[in-house]
């Protein structure tokens, strides 16, 4: 056999190897979610899940068919230091991305009177794509709410949600449910706070004796308002 002809024989079968490989990979499922199944005790009054949460999301990270979304500010102005959490965005988990929560609609009265009673004040009270009517409806404060909010939770995936301490993320989910998504494709996997894992991001800056954050590193999903159409009331 000529070598010629031996070298493209190698050839070919080290492409068709390699297309083989690359139809195997692209046809790999991933593993099963575990069903949803709540904590107990305060855990599960904000609606955490018990088996994806902080100690455990490190084996749920980077999957193809999940969104990951982290609903906190990156500059809260809510008073968390006196519940033992950060105003700032000090950190977050590899491959959230955040969508602040305050930035969709707005909070119920009794949460704005639980954490007063719990010496939180200052929530967010700026715009949001949505507003909530007196029997509990989410209504768009936009024409371009429901197409913003489709864009960031994709309905197509399985959605994890994280905040500070599980409580944005619990509203989070409420309000997609409530919207027309799946339930049992959203996951609240709980606090910031409480992650111990691998894979934290920090973007705390101590250079030159002065705290400064690393914003950048965040992907972070900045809502324009001031380009938005409001919606006539």
């Amino acid at each position: 056999m000529k070598k010629e002809n031996l070298i493209l024989i190698i050839i070919t079968i080290l492409l068709g190897t390699s297309v083989f490989i690359n139809i195997r990979n692209y046809n790999i499922k991933e593993k099963p979610l575990p069903k949803q199944e709540l904590s107990e005790g305060l855990r599960g009054v904000y609606g955490i899940d018990k088996n994806i949460n902080e100690t455990t999301i490190d084996n749920y990270l980077g999957r193809s068919d999940t969104v990951y979304r982290d609903m906190r500010l990156l500059e809260d102005s809510a008073t968390w230091e006196n519940k033992g959490g950060e105003r700032n965005l000090t950190g977050f988990i590899e491959g959230f991305e955040v969508v602040p929560y305050a930035y969709l609609t707005e909070f119920p009265q009794e949460y704005i009177d639980q954490k007063a009673s719990e010496n939180v004040h200052d929530l967010y009270e700026g715009k949001t794509l949505f507003h909530i009517d007196e029997k509990g409806n989410y209504i768009a404060n936009y024409k371009e709410s429901m197409p913003i909010l489709e864009y960031l939770f994709p309905k197509d995936k399985y959605i994890f949600l994280i905040c500070g301490a599980g409580g944005y993320a619990n509203f989070t989910k409420k309000m997609l449910v409530a919207l027309g998504w799946d339930e049992t494709k959203i996951y609240n996997i709980g606090g910031y706070w409480n992650y111990e894992g691998k894979h934290a991001i920090s973007t705390i800056n101590n250079n030159d004796n002065e705290t400064k954050y690393d914003f950048w590193k965040v992907n972070y999903h900045n809502i324009d308002f001031n380009n938005l159409t409001e919606v006539n009331s």
